[in-house]
């Protein structure tokens, strides 16, 4: 663009937009105009028509501008330097050899375990929760917040209340309040800051807990990074990824603030994984012990798994870096350096590269440096979809895009990068796919990843815990549950103010055997020895504080049960049963029996 045009453009807009915007307004335009984005203002109509439309549109920049660090002119800029490395397709793990990252391996219980779990509850009073909360539950046929989706239905507690019911117990224990900080989206920030407020804050203090609103970015529209439009006066905007939450936590101070009030780590996790609290302490503790700076929770994975892999990648004449490698990029990168044969199985039957679930644990001090250096921005990529081997135009419209997990991209003073690998169950179950794409995994082998899948799976992980105390478990049959595994029972819900580690279990439960369709249910200081369930009863034990129960050679008599009721073809298909039961295709009725 010549000067004069940019100068007849600015012209243009002044005289299109006389009176309507303020100074800060005028001068992002003309520098937008001066920085090759002059097709935004160049076709405005005079003054008086539309007028409102022209303020919600600088608005929209003026949003876009503000929560980008250096502005738009800074975001056009990154775009174009990204746009012209991904036109000459060079590969970008040139001269890379793929090797094993430092990692501790914690899939199984023992000493270690202990000994990590232990030093994690103790770091845990210096650590702050980060929950990435950005998606709705569209995918799943929900059409809320994914946190209020419950993690299970026989007490139909939310994943936003189990989570805060782990910060609530562990801020009891350990005397000072763990944060929380939430990063929501445009699509969640109201319904979460409501079920926030009309639950009281799950039993958090209001102060205990941080909001910060991921903002969009333009998309470009071609390799000059211009910015696309959807119509006129109306920026066509996309997520810019869950790396957005470093961004956000520099911007806005909140990093800073809780490295001043005595935090240490930051604990990474997702909106729909129950399971996380199992392997979260833990894996703190590996940190402690390791001196990592950053330590993904990882689980092993099969060969050619559609899941990332993290991997060491030695470079000459730089440091090794350790990052999650795309499963499609993996094979290819392994056949053409290290392994002619691909991603080939160990004696285990696993991947030498565990697999990244983006749960992360980082060390505060090396971040905040990170953080800096870079102006919180982390790690931005683009992924343009050409129009033809010109790589010269785009069949849709792009944008820059962030991942929490690439942060070790960024560092550059010898921060420590390991792995700490759990059992896939005990740490991983997410709730994403909804019952006929869950179905289909299941049908392929993989993960169903769907609402019932997780609450199977939570329940499981509390038969693990009763295991690990030495109790009995006698399962029922799995079953089939629209395509999906499911075992029914024993249903085992021990909620964090009863233990918030394996040993508080081995602690507070000793001996004892639970059967078939039972229903066991623990809160607060509750201690079992030698304590029967049978078959079709239920225990419910719940302890008010400084009232512990004990309970010693008890055997549960019918009474009240739970029982699994699938619903019917007409129920999945009615508005009148709720959203949250529809996508798991069942209902969990409470029953009395006779005594």
């Amino acid at each position: 663009m010549s000067i004069k045009s940019a100068q007849q453009t600015v012209a243009f807009f002044e005289n299109a937009s006389a009176g309507l915007f303020s100074e800060a307004e005028i001068q992002l335009a003309e520098d937008l105009i001066s920085n090759g984005q002059e097709h935004l203002f160049s076709d405005w109509d005079a003054p008086g028509i539309r007028d409102e439309a022209k303020r919600e549109f600088m608005a929209s920049l003026g949003n876009a501008h503000a929560a980008y660090p250096g502005g738009l002119p800074a975001y056009t800029r990154n775009a174009r330097r990204l746009l012209a490395e991904a036109a000459l397709g060079a590969n970008p793990f040139e001269g890379c050899m793929p090797a094993e990252p430092d990692m501790v391996d914690l899939s199984s219980f023992g000493p270690d375990y202990d000994a990590a779990e232990s030093e994690g509850l103790r770091c845990f009073a210096e650590t702050a929760v980060i929950l990435v909360a950005g998606g709705l539950g569209e995918r799943l046929g929900y059409h809320g917040i994914k946190l209020d989706i419950p993690v299970e239905v026989t007490e139909t507690t939310s994943y936003l209340a189990h989570y805060a019911s782990f910060i609530k117990a562990a801020s009891k224990r350990l005397g000072r309040q763990i944060p929380l900080i939430i990063m929501t989206s445009r699509d969640t920030d109201s319904g979460t800051r409501a079920s926030l407020e009309a639950n009281h804050f799950f039993g958090l203090e209001s102060g205990q807990v941080t909001i910060l609103r991921q903002e969009l970015v333009p998309a470009l529209s071609d390799m000059n990074a211009s910015l696309a439009l959807e119509e006129k006066y109306k920026l066509l905007l996309k997520p810019h990824g869950h790396g957005d939450i470093h961004t956000l936590l520099h911007t806005s101070g909140t990093a800073k603030k809780l490295a001043d009030s005595g935090v240490r780590y930051l604990l990474f996790i997702q909106d729909t994984n129950g399971q996380v609290f199992n392997a979260a302490l833990a894996a703190i503790g590996v940190s402690e012990q390791r001196g990592y700076d950053f330590n993904s929770i990882a689980v092993n994975r099969i060969p050619g798994e559609a899941v990332g892999g993290i991997a060491r990648l030695v470079r000459d004449g730089a440091p090794d870096l350790t990052i999650n490698v795309e499963y499609n990029l993996l094979d290819p990168l392994l056949r053409a350096t290290v392994s002619p044969e691909g991603d080939v199985p160990n004696e285990d039957g696993f991947s030498k590269f565990p697999g990244n679930i983006n749960l992360l644990v980082i060390r505060l001090a090396p971040y905040l440096k990170v953080l800096e250096s870079s102006g919180g921005i982390v790690a931005e990529f683009v992924n343009p979809k050409f129009a033809d081997s010109t790589r010269t135009s785009f069949k849709k419209p792009s944008r820059l895009e962030t991942l929490m997990q690439d942060l070790p991209k960024s560092f550059a003073s010898g921060e420590k990068v390991g792995v700490t690998i759990f059992d896939r169950l005990w740490c991983f179950s997410a709730c994403k796919n909804n019952l006929p794409d869950a179905a289909q995994k299941v049908a392929q082998n993989a993960p169903p990843e769907s609402a019932s899948s997780a609450e199977n799976d939570f329940y499981e992980a509390g038969r693990i815990k009763l295991r690990a105390a030495g109790m009995t478990i006698e399962e029922t049959p799995r079953q089939m549950l629209l395509g999906i595994p499911f075992t029914t029972g024993p249903r085992v819900i021990l909620r964090p103010s009863f233990a918030l580690t394996l040993s508080d279990v081995r602690e507070r439960i000793r001996g004892g055997r639970i059967s078939g369709d039972a229903t066991l249910i623990l809160e607060g200081d509750v201690h079992l020895d030698n304590v029967t369930v049978p078959d079709g009863c239920s225990l419910i034990v719940q302890a008010k504080e400084e009232h512990p129960i004990s309970l010693k050679d008890f055997t549960a008599t019918p009474g009240l049960h739970f029982f699994l009721q699938p619903l019917t073809n007409d129920e999945l298909a009615s508005n009148e049963i709720p959203e949250y039961l529809r996508i798991r295709g069942y209902r969990i009725i409470q029953k009395a029996t006779p005594v």
